[in-house]
């Protein structure tokens, strides 16, 4: 499949730029849903929509400019070609960037929520908690633009689902011959379809847990469960299907990010629910705005 899905004279429109384009669209529709069924005024969601995605994007490249894969280009390369940081524009072609990673992108995206929230006068945590749902829908769907860019693929496998891996875009050990000892015709995990179904799952559980218990639900427990929900699928990915990964000792980085992530949730879901006090008239402590 080529990358590219049209030209509009010097701009190539990639599948890769349309399929994140269209996990944020679905991903904050479905938070306005949310945001409606709470009460609140649902544009704000379309408000900050622009803030989140460019703020989250800044954040997921400055992730990856920082990292040393395995594979592939790092910090390494780019304090030497600090130019390629921000390059979007090569052989007189508009190719935007080539490198992001999801947990810079989860933190530029959660400064800017905080900055909608503080200045339109509305409660970060609460706002938060509504967008949660809507980032595991959107990164389920992102990740199929790794499906058509032959990236983020695991070991070769036998199973029946296994993908077939150009040799232009294999690496490190799985090198077709002479450069390497994996045949052209080998197959591989899919791994960016093992965490989108994953990230799918997870969207249906918290839109259960909103339909059924969300009177019993305090601010922070949506983000709380994210925070351990997303972690815990990406620690096993990294771990076993992840070659590429980029590793601090023995462990991937993400999978050290997910540990940290997972207590930070696990804590806070404690503190909502056993170290706070209830407030009068229910569980509950959001408030309408």
């Amino acid at each position: 499949m080529d990358p590219v899905a049209f030209r509009l004279g010097p701009f190539a429109v990639h599948w890769y730029g349309i399929i994140l384009i269209t996990g944020a669209l679905l991903g904050a529709y479905l938070s306005s849903r949310i945001a409606q069924r709470r009460g609140h005024n649902p544009d704000h969601i379309w408000n900050m929509l622009i803030v989140v995605l460019v703020l989250g994007i800044i954040g997921a490249r400055l992730y990856h400019v920082f990292s040393r894969p395995a594979t592939g280009v790092g910090w390494d390369y780019y304090r030497e070609h600090p130019i390629e940081i921000i390059r979007i524009w090569r052989d007189g072609q508009f190719v935007g960037f080539s490198g992001l990673g999801i947990y810079g992108g989860f933190i530029g995206g959660l400064i800017g929520v905080y900055l909608y929230t503080h200045f339109a006068g509305l409660r970060f945590l609460e706002w938060v908690d509504i967008t949660a749902p809507a980032l595991l829908l959107a990164q389920a769907i992102g990740r199929w633009g790794n499906f058509v860019n032959q990236e983020l693929y695991g070991p070769p496998t036998t199973l029946p689902w296994g993908i077939h891996i150009d040799c232009a875009h294999r690496y490190g050990d799985f090198l077709c011959p002479p450069q390497g000892t994996v045949g052209p015709n080998a197959l591989f995990h899919p791994t960016f379809l093992y965490e989108s179904l994953w990230n799918l799952i997870g969207v249906a559980i918290l839109i259960l847990v909103i339909r059924k218990w969300d009177h019993r639900l305090r601010t922070g427990d949506l983000l709380f469960s994210y925070l351990i929900y997303y972690p815990l699928g990406r620690f096993w990915i990294e771990l076993f299907f992840r070659p590429d990964a980029w590793v601090l000792g023995s462990l991937p980085t993400a999978s050290i990010i997910s540990i940290i992530s997972v207590i930070i949730g696990i804590l806070g879901l404690l503190y909502n629910h056993v170290l706070r006090s209830k407030p009068s008239g229910g569980a509950s402590d959001r408030k309408v705005a």
